[in-house]
């Protein structure tokens, strides 16, 4: 098993930034990509980007390519998200997830582990 604890959120007024982490634990050996969910109330949860262990890198949602980075140290066992020019449409609750392939899947269910999430919340 693989554990994922992410870190991070918080409130931050629009147009201001973050960084979220997010830790893996246990099994690491077997996680060839780690990649960032969010899901917004009532919605659907949403791909935001990942990265695997060959340095692949993905991005989702055009609203985010330009603002978010995400970086990985896989022998440290760790992945970040770097969010700037935060808008109010980005509040949601942020998920680490992490996989046995070096696919990175858009699809929340091909992923097989995930953290508790964390709230990001950005105001106006």
């Amino acid at each position: 098993q693989v554990q994922l604890v992410e870190s991070g959120g918080g409130l931050v007024q629009a147009g201001g930034s973050l960084r979220l982490s997010c830790a893996a634990s246990g099994r690491t050996f077997s996680v060839y990509a780690m990649g960032w969910f969010r899901q917004a109330a009532g919605k659907e949860r949403e791909f935001v980007g990942g990265i695997n262990r060959r340095g692949g890198r993905t991005y989702g949602a055009d609203s985010v390519k330009g603002r978010f980075t995400i970086s990985g140290d896989f022998p440290k066992n760790t992945m970040y998200l770097q969010m700037n020019s935060l808008q109010p449409e980005d509040t949601a609750v942020y998920y680490c997830a992490a996989d046995q392939s070096l696919a990175i899947s858009t699809t929340a269910s091909r992923w097989d582990y995930w953290g508790q999430g964390t709230q990001v919340t950005v105001s106006s």
